[in-house]
């Protein structure tokens, strides 16, 4: 009896030792299955954020290429509607130098007919008292041409007159001339070219102080003109040899500051290094 009960007591705590290893196993496969499953929704979610991404990237690809495509399509409207105002302002600058031209021409022509006016004037008539309807000119009686006078004479031909005694080196005569015409025809087109070679002139001649001088009433005179740069720097050359040299320098220095592409701004440029 005892034997049975030891043997039935044995069964008992075997029984009682195994029932916790039973019972823990199930919680450990339970908590193996949440793993798992909270493995897969992790996997699930990392996916979707994946996805999510790579659709936020796509947009936004989308909308940078749209933002460059505007940009270039701006950027290239901004260009055509340049080109157009620059074209339209040089055609506008065009017109404005050609109406200038014209002016002048105008200018020089109503001149030209004043002059002969008074050529016309002072001809002797058949029917003026006083004139001898026998006399003749001796030009004429020659079979040639009449003989010229002051009167009538166009711009461009005195001009010619007084440039022509300058590239003669008659200097004298061609200031004579050219002052001659600055009287006669005050705004011809030509105006600003002779009180410049004036200048030459007097500078030819080593009338340094009379060249500055001309240099410095052609620049005053003629604000516009397209020989400022060399009556700047002429004016420089003449007080450089009347050893002003800060007035030399002031005239260089205008030129290579105002006028730097220009052929005068080179030559002051060297003159400045020469009269530091």
């Amino acid at each position: 009896m005892k034997r049975f009960h030891r043997v039935g007591l044995a069964a008992v705590l075997t029984v009682a030792a195994y029932a916790p290893v039973s019972a823990q196993s199930r919680e450990q496969r339970q908590m193996m299955a949440d793993l798992r499953i909270l493995q897969v929704q992790a996997q699930e979610m990392q996916n979707m954020v994946g996805a999510l991404n790579q659709a936020l990237n796509d947009a936004l690809k989308a909308i940078n290429s749209r933002l460059n495509e505007q940009t270039d399509a701006n950027r290239r409207s901004f260009a055509e509607q340049k080109s157009v105002i620059d074209t339209l302002s040089n055609d506008l600058r065009i017109v404005r130098e050609k109406l200038d031209d014209n002016n002048v021409r105008v200018g020089s022509l109503a001149q030209e007919v004043d002059s002969l006016r008074e050529l016309i004037t002072a001809m002797p008539r058949s029917g003026d008292a006083g004139a001898d309807p026998g006399a003749a000119d001796p030009a004429a009686a020659a079979g040639g041409p009449p003989a010229a006078t002051g009167l009538g004479t166009s711009p461009q031909r005195a001009y010619d007159a007084a440039l022509s005694d300058y590239w003669g080196s008659d200097y004298e005569l061609a200031i004579s001339g050219f002052k001659a015409y600055l009287s006669t025809f005050p705004k011809s087109e030509r105006a600003d070219d002779a009180q410049f070679y004036i200048g030459q002139s007097y500078y030819n001649q080593g009338k340094y102080a009379e060249a500055a001088d001309a240099y410095g009433l052609a620049i005053r005179t003629y604000p516009n003109s397209d020989l400022l740069p060399d009556a700047y720097y002429k004016m420089g050359e003449s007080y450089r040899n009347l050893k002003q040299l800060d007035r030399a320098r002031s005239a260089y220095q205008f030129v290579v500051k105002s006028y730097k592409e220009s052929a005068a701004a080179a030559q002051a440029e060297q003159r400045l290094q020469e009269v530091k």
